[in-house]
């Protein structure tokens, strides 16, 4: 008895002028893929839930509006960088109003990362064969999308309040409100890997949004906390987010800050590595709650 056997045929070339297929390859066009997949999905989840636009506006605009008026005759700034001559309250402010938009949405972006996580499209996500770090890149890249969209939103309406920040100013603090996204973003990441339950992350988020807020020069300058408490100074300074606003204000004003510039940059990357390690199943906290060690990375 003879027993037949079956040879593959080997591949035929394309046809010229046709291009072969993607095939789910890990190469760059699959990586494009992914990375505009999941940016698409955030951003058509951002413009569909319009009361989280608006809502995102509320807090900056009543402290612009309101308390910023009460403040002008009491909390004017002098003469400090990147400032040439004295302000008033509301111009001081706006920097630190338009981050702290930044500040939420990352941290909001970070509940969503939970919720997906668990029983989300990113709990399937994080089982496909790309790199982890690729996911979570692509997750904090639609974020921070969302997050300029907001602030350059809210500096719109701001404009109405004679700022008197160069046309230039708002092109020029394009990178700076990247970067602090960036970093805002990374942080919310890595806490969200922090959180296993919903229920728990309103808690942390207390302790991590309102002290980063208020211990920085978002809502007064740094000279007049040294003045009080050079114990609450040294913490302000400490503070990433005290240096993400100064980067967003110093570039309203066509101006660069190396230090503020390194703090944000050298953050971003802690953050978002120790977020890529809290979020592999072979050794980050993921191992420690069960997960499964097998998983790809």
């Amino acid at each position: 008895m003879t027993t037949q056997t079956n040879v593959a045929a080997p591949a035929l070339p394309a046809p010229a002028g046709k291009s072969v297929p993607h095939l789910g390859r890990l190469d760059l066009v699959g990586y494009l893929i992914c990375l505009t997949g999941i940016a698409r999905r955030e951003l058509l989840r951002f413009f569909n839930q319009k009361e989280r636009f608006f809502s995102a506006l509320v807090r900056p605009l009543v402290w612009l509006f309101i308390f910023a008026a009460g403040f002008r005759n009491v909390l004017g700034v002098s003469i400090v960088p990147p400032y040439e001559t004295y302000v008033l309250y509301e111009v001081y402010v706006v920097p630190g109003l338009a981050v702290m938009i930044q500040l939420f949405n990352g941290m909001q972006s970070s509940l969503s990362m939970v919720y997906d996580r668990e029983v989300g499209s990113m709990k399937v996500l994080l089982t496909s064969p790309y790199p982890r770090w690729t996911l979570l890149f692509a997750k904090l890249v639609a974020g921070v999308v969302v997050s300029v969209v907001q602030a350059y939103t809210f500096l719109a309406i701001a404009y109405f309040w004679e700022l008197d920040i160069p046309p230039i100013g708002y092109l020029a603090a394009l990178p700076a409100f990247l970067a602090a996204g960036l970093m805002l973003g990374a942080i919310g990441l890595f806490l969200s890997s922090l959180v296993r339950q919903l229920e728990n992350f309103a808690s942390v988020m207390n302790f991590v949004i309102f002290p980063m807020f208020f211990a920085s020069s978002a809502l007064y300058p740094l000279w007049r906390i040294r003045e009080s408490s050079e114990t609450l100074y040294v913490i302000c300074m400490a503070n990433p987010f005290t240096h993400a606003v100064e980067l967003v204000r110093f570039a309203l004003y066509g101006r660069f800050e190396p230090i503020a510039c390194a703090v944000v940059v050298g953050t971003t990357l802690v953050f978002f590595t120790l977020a890529v390690i809290a979020y592999d199943p072979g050794r980050g906290i993921m191992a420690r709650r069960g997960g499964p060690a097998a998983e790809p990375t």
